[in-house]
């Protein structure tokens, strides 16, 4: 994986553990070589996941939509900072370029871009890994729910057996790197 794209809040958090993991990810991509892609933002964790990206000699890619950009949230430190016309535009601009996708905490935003890029991955638009770092087990609930979805029958286990999930960087990126998407075409299971 030489990209990935992160999905993460445009505020702090009410913990500094939250920026602390931020900054720790964001070091750790820069010293595996590994380019940030991301929403092009200075603020919250994602402010402080680029900044580490920069201390550590890292590389950033960052999409950031024109009204964005005008209330002057662009990060003026990306290596490469596009400014697009809308959110839609700059979801698929860093879905095409990243190789993985990796969630931190956040808020809506967050949650938006990642059931995306998960359910795209369902759907096979695209074969690329998707993780979660679960610092101080955030994403706990959120996983309770995806179980419960599966013991429905609204998603299947080998689409929850594809999201990793860690609370170490390192160990996160390892697992995403050993990726290996499902088989299958979904779509033709539920035709009538």
């Amino acid at each position: 994986m030489q990209s990935i794209c992160v999905f993460c809040g445009a505020s702090g958090g009410s913990d500094p553990v939250y920026r602390e993991a931020a900054h720790v990810f964001g070091q750790t991509i820069a010293e595996n070589r590994i380019e940030l892609v991301w929403g092009g933002g200075h603020v919250g964790l994602m402010g402080v996941v680029a900044d580490a990206v920069h201390a550590h000699q890292g590389r950033s890619y960052g999409v950031i939509p024109e009204f964005m950009a005008e209330r002057e949230l662009a990060h003026p430190g990306a290596t490469e900072l596009h400014v697009v016309d809308s959110m839609h535009t700059r979801k698929a601009a860093m879905a095409d370029r990243a190789e993985g996708f990796v969630a931190l905490p956040g808020g809506f935003g967050t949650l938006d871009e990642l059931f995306e890029i998960l359910t795209w991955a369902q759907l096979h638009i695209h074969k690329k890994p998707v993780g979660m770092l679960n610092v101080k087990g955030y994403f706990d609930p959120m996983l309770g729910m995806i179980r419960h979805m599966v013991a429905e029958g609204f998603v299947k286990q080998q689409h929850l057996d594809q999201i990793y999930v860690s609370d170490s960087p390192l160990e996160l990126l390892e697992a995403m790197r050993k990726h290996r998407p499902t088989e299958g075409d979904w779509l033709a299971k539920i035709r009538p």
